[in-house]
């Protein structure tokens, strides 16, 4: 799957998503850009930690990220999540 780099996103023409995202990967999207550990999101969720490291594995697989960095940036291109305050 190509990154939203290789599709022509962050500095190109829109990026798209090959495959829409789950409701669950993106209330797990959601949580990103905090600095909460994955068992965190588990319980703010009220799901297993496992349940959320699957999300997450889904999530960079659609995003084409290789790390939580990448995936809050890439899904910030998308308008997946909202823009942070250093970027605005």
């Amino acid at each position: 799957m190509a990154s939203p780099h290789e599709r022509g996103g962050l500095g190109g023409s829109s990026p798209r998503l090959t495959e829409p995202l789950s409701n669950s990967e993106t209330r797990v999207l959601r949580y990103l850009p905090t600095h909460l550990t994955a068992p965190e999101i588990a319980g703010e969720l009220s799901v297993s930690t496992t349940t959320v490291k699957t999300h997450l594995r889904n999530l960079y697989a659609k995003l084409g990220a290789h790390s939580r960095a990448e995936a809050v940036e890439y899904a910030r291109a998308l308008g997946l999540l909202a823009p942070s305050a250093h970027q605005r």
